[in-house]
C-alpha cells in the first residue's frame, strides 16, 4: 500500500512520512507537561510542521510504563481543546489521535482528526474496530502485551517476530473483512518487550513488508536507545537517527518522533542511497 487516505486527501508513503509527535500528558517520559497553554502548543506544532512533518500525533493519555491510568472524561477533556485549537490555526493539518478508545476516537474524529492511532490494536477497547470502519479513517494498529501499566511484566515470546507478525495478519484480516482500508502497522517497540525483543524487531523490520500494510516505527527517544548508552531521553537525539535509519533501511514508511528535522534529514539521506543504485 503507497498511499492513505486522510479525509479524502491521498498521502503519498512511497518515500516515507514524519509524524511529529504532540504530549498533552503531564506525564509522558520525555515531553509531558511542555505544552501546557496554547502558545506553547500553537509553536511547537508550527515548528514541527515547517520542519516537515505530513502529521501530528496529539495524544492525551500517557502510555509509558506504569503510567496513571486516566478516566475517559479526563481523556477527553484533555484532548478536544487541543483538536479544536490546532484545526482553527492550522486548517489543513492532518491530525492523528493516540487513544485506544473508541468514544474518544469517535469524538475526535467528529472534530476534525482524520487518523486513529491504537496503542492496544482494538484489544483494550472491543468497539475500536466496528468504530473505525464506521469512520473510515486510516488505523494504527500497535502491538502491545497487557497495558501500559503491566505491559513490562509480561515480556516473554518463543519468537517475537514471527508471534508479532501472526498477531498483525490476524488483526489486518479482521479490519479488512470490516472495510478498513488503510491499516499502518507498528510493532511497539518498548510495549511489552526486552532489550533483546527491541533490536531483534529492528533488525527483522524488513519480514513485516510481508503483511502489505505501511510500517510506522515509533522509537524516538525510548529507553532501549538511551539506557545501553549511558544517556537520558534529553541526550538520545544522535541514537535515535542512528535507529531511525535502520528501521527505513528495513521498509518504515512513517516515523514517529519528538525531532522532526532530524527524521526528514535521515529520510532525504536514504533516499538519495537509494535514488543512486
Amino acid at each position: 500500500m503507497s498511499s492513505i487516505n486522510c479525509r479524502g486527501t491521498l498521502i503519498d508513503l512511497t518515500i516515507p512520512k514524519v509524524m511529529g509527535i504532540l504530549n498533552v500528558t503531564p506525564d509522558s517520559f520525555y515531553d509531558g507537561g511542555n505544552y501546557t497553554n496554547e502558545k506553547e502548543i500553537i509553536a511547537q506544532v508550527e515548528k514541527m510542521l515547517s520542519e516537515g512533518a505530513t502529521f501530528i500525533d496529539v495524544g492525551a493519555y500517557s502510555s509509558q510504563p506504569n503510567g496513571t491510568h486516566i478516566s475517559e472524561d479526563e481523556e477527553l477533556a484533555r484532548i478536544s481543546p487541543i483538536l479544536k485549537l490546532l484545526i482553527s490555526e492550522f486548517p489543513a493539518i492532518v491530525i492523528s489521535v493516540d487513544t485506544f478508545r473508541s468514544d474518544i476516537a469517535k469524538k475526535c474524529v467528529h472534530l476534525g482528526a482524520s487518523i486513529i492511532n491504537d496503542i492496544s490494536a482494538g484489544e483494550m477497547d472491543e468497539e475500536m474496530f466496528n468504530t473505525v470502519a464506521e469512520l473510515q479513517v486510516p488505523y494504527i494498529a500497535m502491538h502491545m502485551k497487557g497495558t501500559p501499566q503491566t505491559m513490562q511484566k509480561t515480556v516473554e515470546y518463543k519468537n517475537v517476530v514471527t508471534e508479532i507478525i501472526s498477531f498483525f495478519a490476524k488483526k489486518i484480516s479482521q479490519l479488512h473483512e470490516l472495510g478498513v482500508n488503510d491499516v499502518i502497522i507498528d510493532v511497539g517497540f518498548g510495549f511489552g518487550k526486552n532489550i533483546e525483543h527491541n533490536y531483534n524487531l529492528l533488525h527483522n523490520l524488513s519480514l513485516f513488508k510481508s503483511l502489505e500494510a505501511p510500517i510506522l516505527t515509533g522509537i524516538s527517544r525510548k529507553s532501549m536507545l538511551y539506557n545501553p548508552l549511558n544517556l537520558i531521553p534529553d541526550t538520545a537525539l544522535n541514537a535515535t537517527t542512528v535507529a531511525n535509519t535502520i528501521a527505513l533501511l528495513n521498509g518504515t514508511s512513517i516515523l514517529r518522533v519528538h525531532d522532526v528535522k532530524e527524521a526528514i534529514e535521515a529520510i532525504k539521506i536514504v533516499e538519495l542511497m537509494k535514488t543512486s543504485q
